[in-house]
């Protein structure tokens, strides 16, 4: 038997009836489709989006989204609160349309998260050619712009035919439900192919489940994770965003507790243990604590839990500085498993360390370890206190209306629920939220650092909040990021989805400020000020009024000029029933404490500027320290 229905038709008829199922828990695998139509897709996707919410409004909702890039970023906070379990499709017109996707596939794809992109594509017949929009390539005739989708993809096939789309579709599903391969797939969808008519098979439209699995450790690779441990008498473990993935952060809990091994967090990892657990240590690399990163120095195992070590997280392979360092990679995939020439335990986190566990028996580090830990995290959570609340001769030289980043940060976290959301990407807040921000919950901490995207913060949020209604979401953006993509405060408004923006002011870019002045760069490009009469950008700040820019855009917006206010503004935005936004000023010279760590960003070597060659000078001092880690974990060296 088979049913006529269009290339379009039969697409958004299949996304609707995929489901996922892992620990015998079923759930839709499209929650629906984001989309900004054109003339490349609304005859098509359109119609067929169209059609199938006039059928059934639930088979496969359409949001109409404002930037194409924001809706991936979108459904990419989507899929990790989700645990990657569910996701939804994007679809965008041909040409500039299409090409808006490629930075949210390539953020996707960094951070393992399953998106699906449906980018309008040229005539397949040709007939048209060039039609609008169409880049045309003097060298071959079947390349179009969405060839810039394939490196970013985990999976790219372009659809000529109606005959090829079943096969694409199961090779995607595949793709998006697997653990190791998961990221962007895309489907490129030539303009006159999606309305083409054909007659499929009817099997193609029966609900179809894909599993994901836990693979198990191998017991030999298992025993030789013991031994190390045992022979270990400085043990950390980092835990990244497969802890989060797997669900396994009880395991983890429990695994620490018994054995006493302290845990750092990566970005993604944030939220693994609570912040004020015995065995938490909070951030490492970077951006992370002095207490994580003192024991990272002195460690002589490292067991890396779904981390894939970014420099970020290793301070540009600086910060494990014990020359006997040797790690355990507890990855599902082998790629990132043997990084650091780590013994690979491919595995599921959260069965890994079960297993380990259940193998490792009644063996413990030392209690002047665990003293050791609970010290430098008291010491820690101190500069924390202090960052949240700044002494009297801080808050003296503030100018009137203006706060500390780190106490906009404290007055947030303390008066957010523990299960509300925090959401940042880019700028100086991320590195600041990973070290300071108390997590209270597993899903209490959500910042895109893999790609760390400009603009994907209220974007985020959104998807976030589309993952989990019940939650408050707090978007932590500066006024950089905002300019960049503040659109999707329109699709909140549209589909009244609560999110929280918390719209830092400080008239630039504060993270490449900094970094810049520490490189010897003087701060050059970074702040938001008018040409002065020498034709530099050193004029007075720009009379930009984001607090009237919010609102335009339908969003009540309060804003704050005093600590006092700000929390009465996070009371009020709390008891909000749709989206709303918090305005205030901070100083962007003030930083956050140190991490006492380093991150490799090459400074020029040859300048005519005192304050570059000192940098450069510094620089080389630091990179002494860079390490290969190439050392095998057994054996005699």
């Amino acid at each position: 038997m088979t049913v006529r229905l269009t290339v379009a038709q039969a697409l958004v008829r299949f996304l609707s009836v995929q489901y996922s199922e892992r620990d015998g828990q079923r759930q839709k695998l499209f929650a629906g489709c984001f989309g900004i139509f054109g003339h490349g897709n609304v005859a098509g996707l359109g119609q067929a989006l169209l059609q199938a919410e006039l059928d059934d409004p639930e088979a496969l909702p359409y949001i109409l989204a404002r930037n194409e890039q924001a809706m991936v970023h979108s459904a990419s906070a989507f899929a990790r609160t989700r645990d990657r379990l569910q996701t939804y499709a994007c679809t965008a017109s041909i040409g500039p349309g299409s090409t808006n996707m490629v930075t949210g596939a390539a953020l996707a794809t960094v951070n393992r998260l399953p998106v699906l992109l449906l980018p309008s594509d040229v005539f397949a017949t040709r007939v048209a050619t060039p039609v609008l929009q169409e880049l045309e390539s003097f060298s071959a005739g079947d390349i179009s712009v969405n060839d810039a989708f394939r490196p970013v993809s985990k999976y790219f096939d372009r659809i000529w035919r109606p005959e090829q789309l079943p096969s694409a579709l199961l090779n995607a599903m595949r793709v998006l439900t697997d653990p190791v391969e998961t990221g962007a797939v895309t489907l490129a969808l030539p303009q006159d192919v999606q309305a083409e008519a054909h007659d499929w098979p009817e099997e193609l439209f029966a609900e179809r489940t894909w599993y994901v699995s836990r693979p198990l450790p191998e017991a030999s690779i298992v025993d030789k994770a013991v031994g190390l441990l045992r022979a270990s008498e400085r043990p950390l473990i980092v835990a990244g965003g497969g802890v989060a993935y797997s669900q396994a952060q009880d395991a983890l809990r429990e695994f620490a507790e018994a054995t006493g091994i302290p845990v750092a967090e990566s970005q993604a990892g944030k939220g693994s243990l609570r912040y004020d657990h015995p065995q938490s240590v909070g951030a490492i690399g970077s951006t992370g604590t002095t207490a994580a990163n003192a024991l990272a120095r002195e460690a002589d195992l490292v067991i890396g839990i779904g981390t894939r070590f970014a420099d970020f997280t290793t301070a540009s392979r600086t910060v494990f500085q014990n020359p006997d360092v040797r790690f355990v990679n507890i990855n599902v995939a082998r790629f990132d498993g043997s990084k650091h020439a780590g013994l690979p335990l491919v595995a599921d986190a959260r069965e890994a360390l079960v297993s380990l566990r259940s193998a490792i028996g009644d063996w413990s580090v030392q209690e002047k370890y665990k003293d050791l830990t609970a010290e430098l995290a008291r010491v820690w959570d101190a500069v924390v206190e202090q960052a949240y609340n700044p002494p009297a001769e801080v808050v003296e030289n503030l100018a009137e209306g203006l706060l500390t980043q780190g106490e906009v940060l404290g007055v947030v976290n303390e008066l957010s629920e523990p299960r509300d959301v925090v959401v940042c990407a880019a700028g100086s807040m991320p590195g600041d939220l990973h070290k300071l921000w108390r997590t209270r919950d597993p899903k209490g901490y959500h910042v895109e650092y893999g790609y760390s995207c400009m603009g994907y913060e209220i974007a985020g949020g959104l998807g976030v909040r589309l993952g989990a209604p019940d939650r408050d979401v707090f978007v932590m953006v500066g006024d950089g990021s905002y300019l960049m993509m503040s659109s999707e405060l329109v699709t909140a408004v549209q589909e009244n989805v609560k999110i929280i923006v918390v719209l830092v002011q400080n008239h630039g870019f504060a993270s490449i400020g900094a970094l810049s002045e520490s490189l010897g760069s003087q701060r050059f490009g970074t702040a938001y000020r008018k040409r002065s009469g020498d034709g530099r950008l050193d004029g007075d700040y720009l009379p930009v009024d984001l607090t009237a820019n919010v609102r335009s855009l339908g969003v009540e917006v309060i804003e704050v000029n005093s600590r006092a206010e700000l929390e009465k503004a996070i009371g009020t935005a709390k008891a909000a029933t749709g989206p709303i936004a918090i305005h205030v000023k901070t100083d962007p010279l003030i930083g956050a404490p140190d991490s006492d760590s380093w991150w490799d960003v090459p400074v020029s070597q040859v300048s005519s500027l005192e304050s570059t060659r000192t940098a450069s000078a510094s620089y080389e001092e630091s990179k002494q320290a860079q390490r290969p880690y190439l050392a095998p974990v057994e054996g005699e060296f």
